[in-house]
């Protein structure tokens, strides 16, 4: 079995910073020893393969909970492939997604399962597993959910929003987090009231409001508000878990924050660029807003203190990407002249730990609240703790070495995710990934990619750990 000795470094998990050596045998994590002792010079003494990660911070690698890879939406598919987006994932030290598989209207959850396995298998970089959307909530995708449960898809989204395409009304809901109540499965929910702003949206596009910007304007803060409220609510008649996804406004986390006060089993999300970017940049000009319509949309700055507050506070768990990239030229642009066929999604894959890191070097958090936020919170939440997450041994040997001085500037010209633009031009920030291991073998050596399509395994999930 290969042995591969970290050295130098200081090792960052969610617990603790210590300056120790990571000795990696095969595909795990085997122990740790405290750097300069006689067990960690006589790991490297055997050692088929030295890392030198001196001045530099040793990570678990990060777990990418919210992406959508090859995702159909508004008459086109999200532009990064499980090939390209999970490589762009591992250049940015990101080794474990959990992508959304997709049940259509009128068919079973497997064939979406099946579906989704088929675009994935022998084209992922790195390791993934799934979570799944549930379109329509009948006695048949109830039952079957039980069974994805048992082969380990743990989690299941439901929408709040997109009135005949996703949209779930308050009974199907509650009938969907009985059932999770029963079977152990983690419901998640994009809470925004999808009918009402459908009549917003119309009346705005009605009066010639049709540029991007209207897109946030009409997708309001209350209706997030609502819809948070709602979701609770009837997750504590249900009596199950809840985990919203992509919490954009003040009033949504402390809608959540007063749910926990109660001791409510209800966790929260946000993503890089709701704490990175506002409402401002939906009203860029020359149609340029459209590159940053998702949903919940972009907020006005004033409500990312809130969200800084709440990943302090632990009242918002987990920042995840909710990764859904689609070009601007030929698929932003199907919007022109009316905000609501532009595709809702952005592209971040790539850039979450370094804008997380960036977020450390600002002061709005910790290094190991960094940690706690990337890697191991979603992977308690997502059933993968033990494994991924972590560093520590039996822990597979995820590994991302960080150069906390290096300066960048992230821009199109340079990214990998397969995108026409960044949602970030011109930002610069300090710290970069070096190199990155993924089950103990090197995919990213100190700026060059050496993995490749079908690195990646499929992970069935155990159910949310975080309530253990």
């Amino acid at each position: 079995m290969s042995r591969t000795v970290i050295s130098g470094g200081l090792v960052i998990t969610a617990n603790e910073e210590l300056e120790a050596e990571v000795l990696i045998e095969g595909e795990r994590v085997v122990a740790l020893a405290a750097r300069g002792s006689e067990v960690a010079d006589g790991w490297r003494e055997g050692a088929a393969r030295v890392i030198d990660a001196t001045d530099r911070y040793v990570l678990p690698g990060g777990v990418d909970g919210h992406t959508h890879l090859d995702f159909p939406f508004g008459g086109t598919f999200s532009a990064d492939t499980f090939e390209t987006g999970t490589r762009a994932a591992a250049w940015g030290g990101t080794t474990t997604i959990v992508d959304f598989a997709v049940q259509s209207r009128g068919h079973a959850l497997r064939e979406g399962l099946d579906a989704w396995h088929a675009k994935a298998e022998g084209n992922c970089a790195v390791d993934y597993g799934f979570h799944m959307i549930l379109s329509e909530v009948t006695d048949g995708t109830l039952k079957e959910m039980d069974g994805l449960v048992e082969e380990g898809v743990t989690s299941f989204k439901l929408f709040m929003a997109y009135p005949g395409v996703f949209y779930s009304d308050d009974g199907q809901i509650l009938r969907a987090m009985q059932r999770g109540a029963d079977n152990g499965g983690l419901i998640m929910m994009h809470a925004e009231n999808g009918i009402a702003i459908d009549v917003l949206a119309e009346q705005a596009v009605a009066a010639g409001r049709t540029d991007p910007r209207y897109h946030g304007e009409v997708r309001k803060v209350l209706l997030e508000a609502e819809a948070t409220h709602r979701a609770i609510q009837l997750s504590r008649v249900a009596g199950c878990p809840l985990y919203v996804v992509h919490v954009s406004a003040a009033e949504a986390v402390a809608e959540l924050a007063a749910a926990r006060d109660l001791g409510l089993p209800v966790f929260g999300e946000t993503c890089p660029q709701y704490l990175f970017l506002s409402l401002d940049n939906l009203a860029e000009p020359d149609f340029g807003g459209a590159k940053y319509v998702c949903s919940t949309p972009l907020r006005p700055s004033e409500h990312q203190a809130s969200l800084w507050r709440g990943l302090r506070t632990n009242d918002l768990q987990v920042v995840s990407t909710d990764h859904c990239p689609f070009c601007f030229s030929g698929q932003k642009e199907l919007g022109r002249g009316d905000f609501r066929k532009i595709p809702n999604g952005m592209p971040g894959i790539e850039h979450r730990m370094d804008l997380l890191h960036q977020a450390v070097v600002e002061g709005h958090i910790s290094r190991r609240r960094w940690v706690d936020l990337a890697c191991a919170t979603p992977a308690r939440m997502f059933g993968l703790a033990g494994r991924k997450g972590t560093l520590a041994p039996g822990a597979d040997a995820d590994v991302v070495i960080y150069d906390p001085r290096a300066e960048q500037v992230l821009s199109a010209d340079t990214h990998h995710m397969n995108v026409d633009y960044s949602a970030y031009e011109g930002k610069r920030i300090t710290g970069a990934v070096r190199t990155v291991l993924s089950r103990g073998r090197v995919i990213i050596d100190d700026g060059r990619y050496t993995g490749s399509a079908g690195d990646g395994r499929y992970l069935p999930r155990a159910t949310c750990q975080y309530l253990d």
